[in-house]
């Protein structure tokens, strides 16, 4: 079954922009905060964590103890509360930090089945945001009517103390550095625009910046789960949410309940892997793309073959990188925010008559279209300000795994295999990778296997073409955890829990309400 825009009959949830947007991003690190893809992608708990299963509570009592007091907050059905945890929970008596929560009670309460708590990626989409926005009406009402729908913003993220790096205007900077360097003087400005980044995250938001990593965020969660009054923790991840919900299982498996990773990472990857791993996956997307593309008379890659569209595209950015096109506003469109663009729209097919259309206007010196495809990938609001979403993303991810690479004189190195990957987007991909490099504080995690040794059973759910997070990781977690039963789609797009497919929802709906997993190996299109 192909995937729809609009409601599916299942009664699933069809995201819109602003909803992908928080989907996409999840292993998709963006470069620290603007320059595609980087090499920190969300790794595997921290080297200083408990052992999984063994977390201990000494001097969290108060944590657990505490209660929370809810409150109306402004939008109809919804209540919202803080709750306090350890800044550093190897020292929890240093001091807190106050993390936002919201809620949607079940409609159906004699029949409630508990909490369901859902994370839409990133790192740094704001799960408030999301389910305010969509989870809490768009999932069907069958397991709206069984859980309370609930929701955290992890720390440093949105409306729990968020990270800070930079002002709008130096955002606007840093998301149009060349990212394709050609010669010395090219590499050495975007090395400090990696800095400047890593510096202004220092400067502005050092008090949380060591203290943000999954393994902290997932600690949180269990101090949730036990404020709600939930033995067990359900959950929904997507995409990052997936790494975060695994780390979860791993540290608590006794307290993971029905849990389901769509969109799955490979926490046992490092972070070159990722990055390698990802620019093939959207390279594949583009592919797809193109074939679709070349078909339509108006193609504005050509109408012959999709190696052919692909040699135009990289034509465009070539010719942006040489001289960039108006957009409208002060901005031009130069050849990293185009990529970007591009990229922007690999993440779902809803989005390609999009891509089409400011393809063409590129061609035209118009370049309006890829920038606004580019500014909803970053969060770019009118006004020119920046949501956070990028500033957590590169804080979580840099903590998370060691960086793809350490120096220029590696990602030089590096750069044919990126290439072999992605003739259109490998180079630009290697580049981005080195953002992690900089980053004042030292990595806290390490790649391992993930195996939740005595969970209950989790569902894997991955997309045999998903572009960020690519299918062989769905496999290999699926793999990894001693409990894991994997659900295919067989399709295109990032995600497929509620996109269009009744067989992928009705396997989730019925493993969320009646704790039956689907067969592992399942596979639906």
């Amino acid at each position: 079954m192909s995937r729809k825009s609009d409601e599916s009959s299942s009664g699933g949830y069809a995201p819109g922009m602003d909803t992908r947007r928080l989907l996409r991003i999840s292993a998709t690190a963006l470069g620290t905060a603007g320059l595609l893809v980087s090499g920190c992608s969300s790794g595997s708990p921290s080297t200083s964590a408990p052992a999984a299963g063994a977390v201990a509570l000494k001097g969290l009592k108060p944590y657990y103890a505490q209660k929370l007091s809810w409150r109306e907050c402004g939008v109809e059905g919804f209540q919202c509360t803080t709750m306090k945890a350890p800044l550093d929970y190897a020292r929890p008596e240093d001091g807190n930090i106050k993390l936002a929560v919201s809620r949607k009670k079940a409609t159906g309460p004699g029949k409630r089945i508990g909490s369901l708590l859902v994370n839409p990626g990133g790192p740094g989409g704001s799960a408030i945001g999301y389910l305010q926005g969509y989870a809490a009406i768009g999932y069907p009402a069958p397991v709206r009517a069984r859980y309370d729908m609930v929701a955290i913003d992890p720390r440093g993220v949105a409306r729990s103390e968020p990270v800070e790096c930079l002002t709008g205007k130096e955002m606007d900077a840093y998301t149009q550095v060349d990212q394709t360097p050609d010669d010395a003087a090219e590499v050495t400005g975007l090395s400090a625009a990696f800095k400047k980044f890593a510096n202004g995250c220092e400067k502005r938001s050092a008090r949380i910046l060591p203290h943000v990593s999954t393994v902290e965020t997932a600690r949180d969660m269990d101090v949730l789960r036990s404020l709600l009054g939930d033995e067990k923790l359900h959950y929904v991840g997507a995409s990052y949410g997936t790494f975060l919900g695994a780390t979860y299982a791993d540290l608590f498996p006794d307290r993971a309940g029905r849990l389901v990773l769509d969109g799955a990472m490979d926490p046992s990857l490092p972070a070159v892997d990722i990055n390698r791993d990802q620019t093939a996956g959207f390279e594949a997307a583009f592919q797809s793309f193109a074939t679709d593309c070349v078909k339509k008379e108006d193609c504005p890659l050509g109408t012959t073959t999709t190696d052919a569209a692909g040699a135009a595209l990289k034509q465009l950015f070539a010719d942006l990188d040489a001289k960039p096109v108006p957009t409208g506003e002060s901005r031009k469109l130069t050849e990293s925010l185009a990529t970007t663009g591009v990229i922007a729209a690999m993440y779902d097919e809803a989005a390609w008559p999009q891509l089409r259309e400011a393809l063409a206007g590129a061609g035209r010196s118009d370049g309006s279209g890829l920038l606004a495809l580019a500014d909803s990938y970053y969060e770019r609001e009118p006004n020119g300000s920046y949501a956070n979403l990028m500033f957590a993303n590169a804080a979580v991810n840099c903590l998370d795994l060691p960086p793809a690479f350490g120096t220029p004189a590696a990602v030089e190195k590096a750069v044919p295999a990126f290439e072999e990957a992605s003739p259109v987007f490998g180079r630009g991909f290697a580049w981005a990778a080195l953002n992690c490099g900089s980053w004042p504080t030292g990595p806290t995690g390490t790649p391992h296997r993930t195996e939740a040794k005595g969970a209950a059973p989790i569902v894997v759910v991955g997309t045999t073409r998903d572009p960020a997070t690519p299918y062989r990781w769905a496999e290999s977690l699926a793999d990894q955890l001693t409990s894991g039963t994997l659900l295919t789609y067989k399709g295109d797009g990032h995600t497929a829990y509620g996109r269009g497919s009744d067989c992928i929802d009705t396997a989730i709906n019925t493993y969320l309400l009646e704790g039956t997993p689907p067969t592992d190996g399942k596979k639906c299109s």
